[in-house]
Order: C-alpha cells, then structure tokens, then sequence
C-alpha cells in the first residue's frame, strides 16, 4: 500500500482524474489527508506511513503549516511534487538532503505569469500610471505627441532567464515588436524566441543596451543579488525593470535607490525581498512603479494545469518511469 498525502480540497475537484491515475499507476494508493485547523496535527503513526505527496496551491498560508508538519515528521517520504515552479525555500532543501526526491510543475503557470509580465511592461511603455493619477484626481491629463511615451518598436527587452516563462515572454515580446535578448547558461536553441542570445557571464555588456530587463530567471546561490547597484548603473538611464522572478535576485535598497535617482525609468515588481512588502517600503509611493502581491501566476486554468502534471507523474512514479521536472540540483 502507497499512502499519498494529499489536500481533501484536491481529491474533491480532482477525484475522478486522480482515481484514474491511480488505476493507470498500478498502485494501491491511501489518501492522507492533513487537518486543516490552525495547530492541528496528524498523529506520529500516519506521519511515518507517508510515502509520497502532492503540496498543492489549496494548501498555501496556514493551511500549508499542518501539511508541512507532516513532512517534517515523515521519515519514510520518497516523493514530493508541488504545484509551483520555484524550490528555493530551505525545506526543500532539506527534503532533497534526506534523500527525497522532488518534482515541480514548472511550466503550468508560465504563460499567465508572461501576460501579467507584458502588462506591465505595456502600462509603463504607455505611461498608464501617469494616468490612472489623474483618473484618481478626476483630471483630463491629456498628453501631446513631444510628451508621449516612446514606441516600443525597435526597442531592446533583456530577458535574464529562458525557461518556460522567459520563453513565453519573448515570444509575445517579438510580437509587439521589441528587439529580444536572452541570457541563459545553455546555447540558443533554433526555436528559441530571441534575436540574440548570451550567457550570464555576459550580462555587462547585454545591460547597457536595454532599455527593458526583464527577470525570470530562479533564485541560486549564482543569481541571489545579481541585480545590484553596479548592475542597474550600466542599464541606460531611464530604463524599466519587470521582475517576475524571486525577489532575492535584485539587491532591494540598491533598486530603490537607482528608482529615486532617476536611473531606472520605472518597474513593474511582483516579487520582494520580504512578502508581504512591508507598508513602510518606499516602493508603495514611488511614481512609475506598479506592485503585484506575489500573484501573476493567478489564473483559472493554473490548478488543472498543475493537477494534471502531479497525475501523470504519479503514473509515471507508479511504472518506474523518469518524473517530469523532477529537480536534480537546487
């Protein structure tokens, strides 16, 4: 018998898929599920019979704690797969130290993360801040063609990172027509939507020709305060940062200083330093920036995306099959 740690809100929307799955994986599976209330706990006994689990988005916030608890306290966990893409929270870590092994659902969120990205970009290249002031003041800003925002055609985005979000965002990108450059560690591929392509060693001489860096790249040791001060003096002045990534990969104070200075034009930000961002943060007032709370990944299909991922992984780990985005290196 394989016990499966999984949210009951998952077995209620997903039932008869992950019914199927476990039938097509060959297993006996037994649902555990965790307890839902603040400081409630599965007993010792259920803890060491888990065998694999699924952490889905259901089970964020505080709901999240009794399932990690669980994790914590299970000796005999083989598998984890979660629902979003980034692993790089210490209790994965840990998890992958003691041997489990751990799969992602990259990819399932990556194109409403680009739209939300492009969004962004859009209401800043069109100076939709500027006027949803005025909206706020009930006054008629209307704008001349000398005081209008610059076309986007035949200006340069930076894309640091080119997986599946960064894929997404280049290709709609192309679209509307902006010069496109990829940073990435492995080679350009042909179907790669870029017209250029570097490496992270690279990156000063990518820098100073974008008028837009966008960032999509995960959170390592390689990328953990990358975007520094030296690194948004070589942008050129006015320039426009869009981070989608991790917080931890933009040294804050030095993004919020080259914002005051005028050196960056403007920045669409859905990711901090420290989530929530706390209310004294000088990027809630600062003109031409635009804060998400962490959501661009935020859409109705993300979840069954995400399901179906888990349940063909779940066939596969059943068949002693290779697992879709399992992660060999944090």
């Amino acid at each position: 018998m394989t016990r499966l740690l999984i949210s009951q809100t998952f077995v209620d929307r997903f039932g008869d898929q992950l019914a199927r799955a476990e039938a097509d994986s060959g297993l006996a599976i037994e649902h555990l599920i965790p307890p839902t209330g603040e400081g409630d706990q599965m007993t010792a006994e259920q803890c060491e019979s888990i065998d694999i689990a699924f952490f889905s988005e259901d089970q964020l916030g505080p709901p999240g704690r009794p399932f990690f608890d669980a994790l914590g306290r299970a000796p005999n966990l083989r598998w984890l797969h979660v629902f979003h893409a980034g692993v790089d929270a210490p209790r994965y870590g840990e998890l992958m130290e003691q041997g489990v092994r751990l799969s992602t659902s990259s990819g399932t969120n990556a194109e409403p993360i680009a739209h939300t990205l492009i969004a962004g970009l859009l209401m800043l290249s069109r100076g939709f801040p500027g006027w949803l002031d005025a909206q706020r003041a009930r006054e008629w800003g209307r704008r001349t063609r000398d005081e209008g925002p610059v076309d986007l055609r035949d200006q340069t985005l930076a894309i640091i990172g080119l997986g599946s979000i960064g894929a997404h965002i280049g290709r709609i990108a192309q679209v509307i027509g902006l010069h496109v450059i990829g940073v990435r560690r492995s080679p350009r591929r042909p179907d790669d939507p870029v017209d250029e392509m570097f490496t992270p060693s690279q990156l000063d001489a990518v820098l100073p020709r974008a008028d837009w860096l966008a960032l999509a790249c995960p959170l390592t040791e390689q990328t953990r305060g990358m975007i520094d001060a030296r690194a948004l003096a070589l942008l050129p002045r006015g320039a426009r940062l869009l981070n989608v990534a991790r917080g931890g990969v933009v040294v804050e104070p030095d993004l919020v200083a080259a914002l005051q200075s005028g050196q960056l034009g403007g920045a669409y930000l859905d990711v901090f330093a420290k989530e929530p961002l706390p209310p004294d943060s000088p990027l809630w007032e600062l003109p031409e920036v635009i804060i998400t709370p962490h959501n661009s990944a935020v859409s109705s299909g993300t979840d069954g995306r995400a399901a179906e991922l888990f349940l063909d992984n779940l066939v596969r780990w059943g068949r002693e099959q290779e697992l879709i985005n399992e992660v060999h290196e944090r």
